[in-house]
């Protein structure tokens, strides 16, 4: 009885297509989409190719916590955190090989300090 429950709620879940703004569009015009319109606790966007495009956390509508963001193949492309739906603290960005692009720190959505950039040496 419960398991019939869970599987109706979740496949009952508006598909939501997504522009390269994240703003919603038409699915003929979507480079992503989401599952349902929530923007509170973990949402995740995908690329129409249904791989993982970002995971990011919502308060009350702002961002807050861990953002992860990931290449179209799959590789971690940018990490770091939202506080009170402005970028906080360390970040990094990363070649799809995995080794780091850019690293620095943000404070109350400016960037701050020194940040580093590091070649690609294949």
């Amino acid at each position: 009885m419960i398991l019939g429950f869970l599987s109706v709620s979740f496949t009952s879940q508006e598909t939501i297509w997504l522009d390269k703004n994240l703003k919603q569009t038409t699915q003929d015009k979507a480079v992503y989409y989401k599952v349902g319109k929530k923007l509170d606790g973990e949402v995740s966007y995908f690329y129409r190719s249904r791989t993982l495009f970002r995971k990011v956390f919502y308060v009350d509508g702002k961002l807050e916590g861990i953002f992860s963001e990931y290449y179209n193949t799959g590789e971690l492309r940018e990490v770091g955190k939202y506080v009170n739906g402005q970028r906080d603290g360390n970040w990094k960005v990363y070649y799809k090989t995995g080794k780091i692009m850019k690293k620095g720190r943000y404070s109350k959505g400016d960037k701050v300090g020194i940040w580093k950039v590091f070649y690609k040496n294949d």
